[in-house]
């Protein structure tokens, strides 16, 4: 795992939440927001061919070489800013082309040069306000510089918040795990004493079919996610502990970082996803009295609809056919989801990407399953 924050490709995990609350104040003191207009932005080439690679002058005074060079494998930009130039992170990437108002496959396949040109020409042409965000050497995002649009919503004020949420509806709540790279946050928590209040009636469900043992692992948990480059809103969303991988159930509580949002919007939300925690538990419940008569059909069908994967999809679907029961539930397909997350962090994927496919499986927590159950076989 990269140790150093100027690489593109750095993350790190924290140990405790203390350790990740000073972790995200250091960064919030370090960062450098600036404003700019659009059509004063300047993008030059950063590869190794480029003349800006071997002068680094040109550059902030906080900006190493092994930034420069880390730039030259991966984007391959750099913006020019009141003066100085700085490397452009590939979380920039989205965002610079949104101030640009430019899209397309082919833009990446250019030489840096010819898309350094077409950059600056479509920047040009904006007397809008860009909001750029400086970390770790490198631009890491150009938002909008319109609050509407972008809303700055600094990591460690929203874990404040969050702790203030737990301590007052879940007294007790232990960190789990904390999770930061440069282009998402994210952090769990368990809630031990929570766990007879909020899982009793479906842990009862699970004994009566026999599985006390899974009943006996899990533990409800909260996990928070948000990103200050575009990626992802403030999002809180409930979870079960316990197994292999964490299991989202019910719909996440978001806060974009958009239309003038604030801390105190996210602590609002924090307390309506708090209160439908319970609700997300009885949909899970619910599941284990909805019989599949055609379980594999089911989840291949569901795995369709939602455009999971395939390739450790198919290899999940074919675990499930040699080991479901004999009287399957919508429950089982729904846990039999949770291998695809496993199979996917087996093969390193990216802990935003991970996230994704989460959320998407959660969906078919509100589905109508008898739709899903399908006698014909089901092509994917």
């Amino acid at each position: 795992m990269p140790s150093n924050p100027y690489l593109d490709e750095y993350s790190t995990t924290f140990p405790t939440f203390p350790d990740m609350r000073d972790y995200h104040a250091e960064q919030t003191r370090e960062s450098q927001w600036r404003r700019m207009q659009v059509n004063s932005l300047y993008v030059s080439p950063l590869d190794e061919s480029s003349p800006l690679y071997g002068d680094k002058s040109r550059f902030g005074v906080q900006v190493s070489q092994d930034a420069i060079e880390d730039t030259a494998k991966h984007l391959g930009l750099a913006m020019k800013v009141e003066g100085a130039y700085f490397p452009l992170r590939e979380t920039a990437w989205k965002s610079l082309l949104d101030r640009a108002k430019i899209n397309g496959t082919a833009l990446p396949k250019l030489s840096r040069e010819e898309l350094a040109n077409v950059l600056n020409a479509c920047l040009a042409l904006f007397g809008s306000e860009a909001l750029l965000l400086i970390r770790n050497e490198k631009i890491a995002a150009v938002h909008s510089g319109d609050a509407r649009d972008y809303s700055i919503l600094l990591i460690d004020t929203l874990l404040s918040e969050l702790q203030k949420g737990l301590d007052e509806r879940f007294p007790g709540a232990e960190f789990e795990s904390g999770y930061t790279d440069h282009s998402m946050t994210s952090a769990s928590f368990l809630l031990p004493k929570q766990r007879d209040d909020l899982l009793a009636a479906y842990r009862k469900t699970l004994e009566a079919q026999g599985k006390s043992a899974l009943a006996a692992k899990l533990t409800p948990g909260i996990r928070f996610t948000t990103s200050d480059v575009g990626i992802s809103s403030a999002k809180i969303s409930a979870l079960l502990l316990g197994l292999d991988m964490p299991i989202q159930i019910g719909g996440v509580i978001a806060v974009e970082h958009r239309w003038e949002k604030t801390p105190a919007d996210f602590a609002e939300a924090i307390q309506k996803a708090f209160a439908k925690f319970g609700d997300a538990v009885a949909k899970l419940e619910k599941l284990a009295h909805i019989p599949l008569a055609n379980p594999v059909n089911a989840m291949t069908a569901v795995c369709k609809k939602l455009s999971l994967p395939k390739k450790p999809a198919m290899e999940a679907i074919s675990m499930f056919e040699m080991t479901c029961g004999s009287s399957p539930t919508a429950h089982d397909v729904f846990m039999a989801l949770q291998e695809i997350l496993f199979l996917l962090k087996t093969e390193h994927t990216p802990a935003a990407k991970l996230l994704s496919v989460e959320e998407s499986i959660a969906r078919a927590l509100s589905f109508r399953w008898p739709d899903f159950d399908l006698a014909k076989a089901v092509s994917y």
